[in-house]
């Protein structure tokens, strides 16, 4: 399959999707492209002075959080979810 029939076959099945699926596709595609742009995908900590600021709902937006946590109540929190969450459907 040449570049040109996988994008029309992406365009084709992204025009049929719900605005929901819509939505996952449209973030992915932004984590893609956050990806491609050099930024590394695994960072340090930051320091509470150099806290990232949260702006929006994206992939983009939460990475500079991952693989951090600050504060004493993680095992709170970890309990809080396991006690929370549902079985999955597939």
């Amino acid at each position: 399959m040449t570049d040109s029939d996988t994008r029309q076959k992406v365009l084709h099945e992204v025009a049929q999707l719900p605005s929901d699926q819509l939505m996952l596709v449209a973030n992915f595609l932004e984590f893609l492209h956050f990806q491609r742009s050099g930024i590394p995908t695994t960072q340090t900590a930051p320091s509470i002075d150099d806290q990232p600021t949260l702006t929006g709902s994206t992939v983009a937006d939460l990475l500079p959080f991952a693989g951090t946590w600050q504060g004493d109540d993680f095992e709170e929190c970890l309990q809080s979810v396991y006690d929370s969450r549902s079985p999955a459907e597939f």
